[in-house]
């Protein structure tokens, strides 16, 4: 059955919950990148989010026995907010089960505003299939975040008042992407009324459901998902979403971790308002592009680019690790193992050649005769300086070792260096990651075999949603098919980093 989605949209109920958010300009982001950047602040609507324009969408088109029944929805937050304020608006019974790692600051938003609030799992996916169960149990209707016609044509409101508040040309919109209800939306409306802006998806690297999806001409499931972008923590795009990515959607870029992080920090310098992860993935995006195609020596300029800050729902303890990440992720940061003859004169040298550069970091300890291992991290101005440096350390006969991008050294060799040690025989090193919630620590630790000795312990609450842990074990040779075995049971993403260089020169 084909959907009218322009008139879908067009007639679409979402302003007696939803208010028209400015499009303002992004002086210094676009001074700095040399195009006319755009935030489209759904960050401004009442539940600091664009869902609720979906939610209430859905729920005002229901039948009034459905509606009196009550709904049921699965969400990480912010969809959660939408049909907990749309229920209250509508008079009707909302329950909402959210994954156990929500941020808390969501999970008192929704019961706020009177939602029943059931934890369920540790994604999305977890608690949709829970929502499911409780669906039938309860006899309620179901409020798809995303793969539903009403909802996508409630997000794509937002595409109607982009186009009415710039009338002049539009390069492109940049849109976040989870389970690809607002992207959807928009691509089909921007399709119909202007179909030379170009719609591009936004998603991280390690959730990138619709890009993989895209790519393989059929909806692929994720084994995991990265949880930092907890609003876009989506294992399977939604059926509808897919269709209408596949037919409208120019193209996805993908983002780490870094890039967001800057990415809020730039629109707080902008606005002075904080975005969540999710919320600031369509400004990493533009950036990205800009940036993509100035090392294609095809450089982007002059153009107008519109990302749509979709959410703020941002815990604040979670602010750490941001304003940590933002500067790795804008490169104004690089890291940098640096080895130097253990003699008089070369720590001078070496400060010598660091210059009038700022020193974000400096860690060193005696430990060789012969060579000294310093840890180094320096602001700079641009991506390519990092290299510069390096080659100009190994010139004057300083072999140097670029951490900048490397997560080990970031997340924990930073806060350990000083300490090699005579009694770390037979040691093997693992970093684990594990959802971050109340007791997570503790359950790990009592996971570890009790025979086998911890050498080297390294974890740091950094206000995400995944607690991250470097382990140094000191297994037996003849044990180490037992310790994999032990790994492989404990269900947990982790990596070996024994030959990790960075682990051979600090640690």
């Amino acid at each position: 059955m084909s959907i009218d989605y322009l008139k879908k949209i067009l007639t679409a109920r979402v302003y007696d919950v939803a208010v028209e958010t400015p499009l303002e300009p992004a002086r210094t982001l676009s001074a700095r990148l040399g195009n006319a950047v755009y935030y489209k602040r759904e960050d401004m609507q009442s539940v600091f989010s664009f869902k609720l324009r979906g939610a209430y969408n859905k729920m005002a088109n229901l039948p009034l026995p459905q509606l009196k029944r009550g709904v049921i929805c699965a969400s990480a937050g912010n969809h959660a907010q939408g049909v907990a304020l749309s229920a209250s608006k509508l008079g009707c019974r909302a329950v909402i089960v959210m994954p156990t790692t929500t941020p808390q600051l969501k999970v008192d938003a929704v019961k706020a505003r009177g939602g029943e609030v059931v934890l369920f799992g540790d994604s999305y996916s977890d608690a949709y299939q829970h929502a499911l169960t409780l669906e039938k149990k309860l006899k309620l209707t179901f409020v798809h975040p995303f793969d539903d016609p009403d909802v996508i044509a409630g997000q794509g409101t937002i595409a109607l008042e982009i186009l009415r508040q710039h009338s002049g040309p539009i390069d492109a919109i940049f849109v976040a992407i989870g389970g690809g209800g607002l992207i959807a939306g928009v691509a089909a409306y921007v399709k119909a009324v202007r179909p030379d802006i170009k719609v591009i998806g936004v998603q991280t690297t390690d959730s990138d459901a619709m890009a993989r999806s895209l790519k393989a001409g059929r909806r692929v499931t994720l084994t995991d998902v990265g949880l930092f972008s907890d609003g876009t923590a989506v294992k399977l795009v939604g059926e509808e979403t897919f269709r209408l990515a596949r037919k409208y959607v120019d193209e996805i870029i993908l983002v780490d971790t870094d890039a967001v992080c800057a990415a809020i920090k730039d629109v707080f310098e902008d606005t002075r308002s904080i975005l969540e992860p999710a919320g600031a993935l369509a400004v990493a995006g533009a950036k990205e592009y800009v940036e993509r195609a100035r090392k294609s020596r095809s450089p982007v300029r002059n153009q107008t680019l519109v990302a749509i800050a979709c959410g703020a729902n941002m815990n604040f303890d979670r602010l750490r690790f941001v304003s940590e990440r933002a500067e790795v992720g804008e490169a104004r940061e690089a890291l940098f193992a640096v080895t130097i003859p253990e003699e008089r004169g070369s720590f001078r040298k070496l400060c010598s050649l660091i210059g009038a550069r700022s020193v974000t970091e400096f860690n060193y300890r005696i430990n060789d005769e012969r060579e000294a291992h310093v840890f180094v991290g320096l602001q700079i101005a641009g991506r390519d300086e990092p290299q510069r440096i390096l080659k100009d350390f190994e010139k004057h006969g300083f072999k140097t070792l670029d951490l900048t991008h490397d997560e080990m050294a970031k997340l924990h060799v930073r806060h350990l260096v000083g300490g090699k040690s005579v009694l770390a025989k037979d040691e093997l090193l693992y970093r684990f990651e594990f959802p971050e919630r109340p007791g997570a620590l503790m359950r790990f630790l009592e996971s570890m075999a009790p025979n086998w000795n911890i050498s080297l312990f390294h974890y740091r609450n950094q206000g995400g949603d995944v607690g991250r842990v470097l382990v140094g074990l000191q297994v037996p040779r003849k044990e180490t098919r037992e310790l994999q075995q032990v790994l492989a049971s404990l269900g947990l993403n982790f990596k070996d980093e024994t030959a990790n260089p960075v682990y051979r020169m600090f640690l």
